[in-house]
Order: C-alpha cells, then sequence, then structure tokens
C-alpha cells in the first residue's frame, strides 16, 4: 500500500472515529466515558493523515525532498492492485450502519455477572424509585432488600427468555467496552404480558420480593421482582448498563 492509501486510510479510520464520538453510535461499543477518548483518537488519526498527504505531495514535486531511502538509481515501481481499495468498505460501513447493541440471544448464553457492590448509592425517603438493573438485583440479593422493600419500584430492561420460556428483564453491564459486556438479570414474576418477544425493551413497575433462582448458565444468583404493571419503551440511546462498579 502506497502513502496516498495509507493517508486514505488513516483519514478514513480517523472519521468514522469522529462520526462515532459525535454521535450516540459510539456508545454501542464502549462506554459513555471513554467519549474524549475517542474524538482525541480521531482528531490524532486525521492529523497523521493529512501529514501523510502533505509530505507525499511535496515529495513528488520537481525538486521536492525525496523520501527516506529512495537516493539511489531508480526503480521500478509497483502498483497495488485495485482489489487493495476494498479494504476500505469495513470503515465506511462503520461510518454509515450503526451495529446493534447486544441482546436476548447473548444474555442467555452467558451467566449473571452479577457482583456484591462496595458501596451503595442513597435512594430518596419518600416516592417511586427509578432502579437499574444492576442495581436492584445487587440490592435485592446482597442487602435482601433492606432499603427498596415496600417501595414502588420501576425498572428499564430488554427482555430475554430462557429454554423454558420464563421471562428475564436484562441489561448488559460494562467495565469498558462492548467486547466485555455481562448480563445481569432480574427474573419478572406477577402482572407480565402475555406476550413477549425477546430484545423488546419494557419499563415494568412493581415491588421487592425475596424469592431468587438461580441463573441457569453459571448457577448465580438472579432476584425476583414482583410486576404490577409492564409497558413497551423505545430502545435507549445507551443500552448498557454503567453502573457496574459502584
Amino acid at each position: 500500500m502506497n502513502r496516498q492509501a495509507q493517508a486514505a486510510v488513516l483519514f478514513l479510520t480517523g472519521a468514522a472515529l469522529l462520526h462515532a464520538g459525535l454521535t450516540d453510535q459510539y456508545l454501542r461499543y464502549v462506554k459513555a466515558g471513554l467519549r474524549p477518548m475517542l474524538l482525541l483518537s480521531g482528531a490524532v488519526l486525521i492529523a497523521a493523515a493529512l501529514a501523510t498527504a502533505w509530505y507525499e505531495y511535496r515529495a513528488s514535486r520537481p525538486g521536492g525532498t525525496p523520501a527516506a531511502g529512495a537516493e539511489g538509481p531508480p526503480a521500478h515501481a509497483h502498483r497495488e492492485p485495485r482489489v487493495s481499495w476494498l479494504l476500505t468498505l469495513p470503515l465506511f460501513a462503520l461510518i454509515l450502519v450503526a451495529p446493534p447493541a447486544l441482546g436476548s440471544y447473548s444474555a442467555m448464553r452467558a451467566g449473571t455477572a452479577l457482583q456484591q457492590p462496595f458501596g451503595y448509592d442513597r435512594l430518596p425517603a419518600k416516592g417511586p424509585l427509578d432502579l437499574s438493573v444492576v442495581d436492584y438485583a445487587t440490592r435485592a440479593v446482597y442487602t435482601h432488600g433492606r432499603e427498596i422493600e415496600g417501595r414502588v419500584l420501576r425498572i428499564e430492561g430488554f427482555v430475554a427468555l430462557d429454554r423454558a420460556g420464563h421471562p428475564y428483564l436484562v441489561r448488559m453491564a460494562l467495565n469498558c467496552c462492548a467486547a466485555d459486556a455481562q448480563p445481569v438479570k432480574i427474573a419478572l414474576t406477577g402482572t407480565i404480558p402475555p406476550v413477549l418477544q425477546p430484545d423488546k425493551w419494557l419499563e415494568v413497575s412493581g415491588t421487592y420480593t425475596p424469592r431468587t433462582t438461580k441463573d441457569p448458565v453459571n448457577g448465580g444468583p438472579v432476584p425476583y421482582f414482583e410486576v404490577t404493571h409492564a409497558k413497551p419503551i423505545p430502545t435507549p440511546a445507551d443500552p448498557y448498563d454503567e453502573t457496574w462498579n459502584t
């Protein structure tokens, strides 16, 4: 690959990173806190591409400075096959097509990654509580619902069904990026919609129940949630749960 092609690939890669970082597309790959690093990386790649193109342009002008190692008798230039430009197609795909977030297929083939946190955020004394899947699951399992028992709770997540058809509300929790995402699951009971489609997002309202079960994949603890009302919601801009390290 010659320098012009290298500059083009660098530019397209940087543009793809900037495009992802300036839109919500980057949330399909990394956690929100890494956005500045993603934008910086894109800017550095574009700067490197422009510098490479400028250096090559100067070297190609009459009297221009030849590239290092270019001294000596002229050699026969070997043109790269045009098919090599197909290497840029994945970059255009990255810009134009946003991949779907990990969903029920991945969640039900991996065991729950529930871990006891170092601490818990303080909850409002009154009113309904909006909890994440991870927050509810850790409080239900490790504090036995001490602060949430008897409270009206609202939780959002996507639907997953095990092989027996039992419904779960799931969020994929991540440390850094989608490659290390792991599911945290809540088993649903109570007033559940008669028809549930995997990967559809729900907001469920209800209450804590001390009932628990074991994950069918790894035997990890999975708490139940007593549903009193459920409604479909759009897929959120950030589909992953980032309360993982709290």
